[in-house]
């Protein structure tokens, strides 16, 4: 969800539902060379409470380095990331590149727990490839260091989304290990909730990329069945409060994503969207 997942998407999907927001990726060497977009990326609302830092890295001393300066903001949980694909984190041995390691993995989170003073949860895929499934063993070291709770998304590294998420591991995670699991993986409508619920006994499910443009989700409302006039709505309120958290030029950049999945659906199939999207001011186009 990183580009998506910033303070105003955030805090829409905390009012349609949403119990735990996560932050963007927070790339650990980035805050100690202090770089500004770090700001952005740590901001959040009270009302988003419980709010965790999601964090990547690959070496324990910057990661501990880190944690100090992140825990001056307060945030509920740390989240320890060992699920991203995208090759510029996993080359240099983060994300799920640290799947390869499960003894780095072991390392890296008895010290999180050790020095942290508030929660630290992970995320996790199921394995690097189809023939390294080690996600029993990854989730074991994780609770046995002290890992308060974890999300399983039902892929391997290698997979990336191209094929469809397995539940079967996620129910294998939730019978082996006692702590709360989270569900993850090809959550796109009501009913898949409560199928992922049935499947696999988890404790919650984890919504990423299915809430883009349908934050109403996490109300377990059906966006096909809302009007036009209700969809509007809600982009303009998002709209507004991206122009106030980015300003500029910068919103439009960043809101341009998130409008092309709120109007890719039948109640606005008589938009040429393709060119509404690239136009100068699609905001101004859509009447907002």
């Amino acid at each position: 969800m990183d580009g998506f997942s910033d303070e105003p998407f955030r805090i829409l999907c905390k009012k349609f539902g949403s119990a735990i927001s996560y932050t963007e990726f927070i790339n650990t060497t980035d805050v100690l060379q202090k770089k500004p977009y770090i700001m952005k990326r740590i901001a959040y609302e009270e009302t988003e409470r419980p709010v965790g830092f999601q964090i990547y890295g690959n070496s324990t001393d910057e990661i501990l380095k880190s944690l100090e300066i992140l825990e001056e903001y307060s945030p509920d949980f740390f989240d320890l990331n060992l699920g991203c694909s995208e090759k510029h984190v996993t080359s240099r041995g983060a994300g799920s590149g640290l799947l390869r390691f499960p003894e780095k993995i072991r390392e890296i989170m008895t010290a999180l727990v050790k020095h942290s003073h508030i929660p630290v949860t992970a995320k996790i895929r199921i394995g690097w490839d189809k023939s390294s499934l080690n996600y029993l063993e990854v989730v074991k070291i994780l609770e046995g260091c002290g890992a308060r709770m974890i999300a399983v998304h039902g892929r391997t590294r290698d997979q990336r989304w191209r094929e469809p998420a397995l539940w079967e591991p996620i129910a294998n995670v939730k019978k082996a290990i006692s702590i709360p699991v989270l569900g993850n993986g090809d959550v796109r409508t009501i009913e898949n909730i409560n199928e992922m619920f049935a499947q696999t006994g988890c404790d919650g499910i984890m919504i990423g990329r299915a809430a883009i443009g349908n934050p109403w989700i996490f109300s377990r409302i059906d966006k096909n069945e809302l009007s036009k006039t209700e969809i509007l709505e809600i982009i303009s309120n998002h709209w507004k409060s991206v122009e106030a958290f980015y300003g500029g030029e910068k919103a439009l950049v960043v809101f341009r994503k998130h409008l092309k999945s709120y109007l890719s659906t039948h109640q606005f199939a008589d938009l040429n969207l393709k060119q509404l999207i690239s136009s100068a001011d699609p905001i101004k186009a859509l009447g907002i």
